[in-house]
């Protein structure tokens, strides 16, 4: 198993520039098999998960080429089974996302349970609905596999009742891009890569109205052809490093940040930060984080201890929470932090208070944190449990005094894109032991 040795105190310095967006990749890829015409993908970035999902087109029969610098081609000319295999869909949560475009173009689908990360329940009941919605018969068997038919999809009005759930949007309309009528989908996801992959949808001709809104309106079409298209920034990976950057006390320029779609959630993202003392400064599609910030806590009206809680599109993203927490270590004052959507979310926190923090977990979806706390190194090493958290890991091990191992950084590599040779470049002391990044050459 690879690790990271990280020795801390060392201020970041420099330009970095961010991959693609991880969830809308991860979209992108999959509805390439609703087209049987040849698809190019830009600015895809060179993660675990990502090639899962190749490997996953690969293996249903699509032929899939890397042309280089984040480049892809796919081309599901044919598909030659309709069974996802159960080793790989049990790396990725996001592999249930193949079972919208199967039906749409195979009219069925054979899929176990999909893995992805321990944070807490994540329930795929409102992605059978949709596809159900539309004319779709599911089965879950005793080995808890999905067994989908769908001769023949048709439009429908579908609302998400649970919640605005950005996966369940996503397979529903992939699926009711080639359903026959129109498809209504309300209460839907309108986050970025839900943008980016209706956008994406639209330029294989695809008609699709409301985007951005929680109405999508869906105009069934026989067949979409092939296209080319350029996915937008990882916001997450950008609000990672203005972390890294506010807790090392570094100067940081976050090149192509604020390009769209990915400049839409900067907003919360910046009131947040700024609650927690942190702010960054705009110049062109750039941001700048300035160095040696107050990072003081802004108390709520009255000088109660303030909140923070993530919400869907447009607000707080949930899988910078974990990011969060650790700057909050680094502040001067209190606030709870409270992730109401995932239960498991804050369990490494232990590691944070084995290092010198000093937070409280109230119940599995709170958690109290008093700054700022002098960190310092664990050189036993500590086990990255999902990606956010072992990205956290990664930030408190930056601002720690002494040398830390990081363990399991195959669920950061899922994630985040070569972040020991980026983090590198910025004046970071960090080394990758046991293993290397991947590289596109491995393919």
């Amino acid at each position: 198993m690879s690790r990271l040795i990280i020795e801390g105190g060392h201020k970041l310095k420099g330009t970095v520039t961010v991959s693609g967006n991880k969830n809308a990749a991860l979209k992108l890829l999959p509805a390439c098999l609703l087209t049987d015409e040849p698809v190019i993908l830009h600015n895809i970035p060179d993660i675990a998960d990502v090639r899962t999902i190749l490997t996953i087109l690969a293996d249903l029969g699509a032929e899939v080429s890397p042309l280089g610098q984040g480049s892809w081609r796919v081309h599901a000319a044919e598909i030659s089974k309709t069974e996802i295999d159960t080793n790989l869909a049990s790396r990725v949560r996001a592999s249930f996302v193949f079972s919208g475009p199967m039906l749409a173009r195979m009219g069925q689908i054979t899929m176990p349970g999909p893995g992805g990360d321990i944070i807490g329940g994540r329930p795929l009941d409102t992605n059978v609905q949709g596809l159900e919605a539309l004319g779709a018969e599911v089965t879950l068997d005793k080995q808890s596999t999905f067994h989908m038919k769908a001769p023949k999809l048709h439009g429908a009005g579908y609302l998400l009742q649970a919640e605005a759930s950005v996966t369940a949007t996503e397979n529903t309309l992939m699926a009711a891009v080639l359903a026959k009528g129109e498809t209504i989908i309300d209460n839907a996801a309108r986050e970025p890569h839900t943008q980016d992959l209706c956008f994406f949808l639209r330029s294989l001709g695809a008609q699709i109205e409301g985007i951005g809104t929680s109405r999508l309106t869906v105009f069934g079409m026989d067949k979409l052809h092939g296209g080319e298209y350029t996915i937008g920034a990882d916001y997450v990976e950008v609000g990672s490093f203005i972390g890294a950057a506010a807790v090392t006390g570094g100067e940081v320029r976050i090149d192509g940040a604020c390009s769209r779609p990915a400049a839409q959630s900067l907003g919360m993202i910046g009131q947040v930060f700024e609650r927690l003392g942190v702010c960054w400064l705009e110049e062109g599609e750039d941001i700048i984080i300035p160095a040696d910030q107050p990072m003081r806590i802004v108390p709520a009206l009255g000088g109660r201890i303030p909140q923070i809680k993530p919400h869907p599109w447009p607000g707080f993203p949930p899988d910078l929470m974990s990011i969060a927490v650790v700057m909050a270590c680094q502040a001067n004052g209190s606030v709870l932090m409270h992730d109401w959507m995932y239960e498991s979310r804050f369990f490494f926190v232990d590691k944070l208070v084995f290092m010198g923090a000093k937070i409280v977990l109230c119940d599995p979806h709170r958690v109290l944190v008093q700054g700022p706390s002098h960190l310092y190194a664990n050189p036993q090493g500590v086990t990255s449990p999902d990606i956010r958290a072992g990205m956290a890991m990664v930030l408190a091990a930056l601002c720690a005094r002494g040398t830390s191992t990081i363990h399991n950084i195959q669920q950061i590599d899922r994630g985040y894109e070569r972040i020991d040779e980026k983090l590198r470049a910025l004046g970071a002391n960090i080394v990758r032991e046991n293993g290397r990044s991947p590289n596109p050459t491995d393919w």
